[in-house]
Formats: structure tokens, C-alpha cells, sequence
């Protein structure tokens, strides 16, 4: 039996230039991004490795690079951020990315707008 496990990446914070309007591209906004990974355990309870783990630096370096490319939506944001790390860790069996813009450019009326997205 090879159990799954998750792990967690909550709060990372961000500022990052792009949005469905002009302004957000000029001024950019808060954004949090909130992950948990489902990998195979394997042996790494065993072989206490670090390097057969998923390495948390790397998974925020890879969010990191993926807000700061252009996007206009937090839904393909979400999408690029999924992709970006199960390419980097074949291992992986699920992402479940969240991300909040934080404060909206609509007039103080919303304190957050999140997706998530499972893939």
C-alpha cells in the first residue's frame, strides 16, 4: 500500500500585474495563492530524504514565476500554477490551487474574489 498525502501551502502573498482591467495591469494587485498536493508517500517515511519529497521552496518559487506572468483572469492563473508544478514534480496526483484577488478594483464592496481549481 502506497498511501497518499497532502500537503499544504497556505498564504502565500503576492503582488502581481494583471486583471480584467487596464488599471490592474498598470497598478497590479494583492493576490493570495493557497495550494494542497496529493503525491504518493512512497518511502519517504522510511528514507527520511528530503530529496524524494516535493520541495516547498520550489513550489512557491514555481507560483512566484506564474503570477508574474501576464494573465487577465485568477482562473488561468489558478490553471498555469497547476500545471507549472505537476510538470515539475511528475510524482504528483492532484493540485488544488486557490486564488484570491485581494480588495478588487469594484469600490470597496468585496474584500476578496477566489477560484479554486482541482487538477
Amino acid at each position: 500500500m502506497n498511501p497518499i498525502y497532502t500537503i499544504r501551502l497556505d498564504g502565500i502573498f503576492l503582488r502581481a500585474y494583471h486583471g480584467c482591467y487596464d488599471l490592474e495591469q498598470q497598478v497590479g494587485n494583492r493576490f493570495r495563492v493557497d495550494l494542497a498536493i496529493r503525491t504518493p508517500l512512497g518511502n519517504l517515511p522510511k528514507s527520511d530524504d528530503v530529496r524524494e519529497a516535493v520541495n516547498y521552496l520550489t513550489v512557491y518559487e514555481i507560483v512566484e514565476r506564474t503570477m508574474q506572468r501576464t494573465q487577465r483572469t485568477i482562473e488561468a492563473a489558478a490553471t498555469n500554477i497547476i500545471e507549472a508544478v505537476k510538470e515539475a514534480f511528475p510524482e504528483i496526483i492532484e493540485v488544488e490551487c486557490t486564488v484570491s484577488k485581494l480588495a478588487p478594483p469594484l469600490g470597496g464592496k468585496i474584500d476578496r474574489v477566489s477560484v479554486t481549481l482541482v487538477g
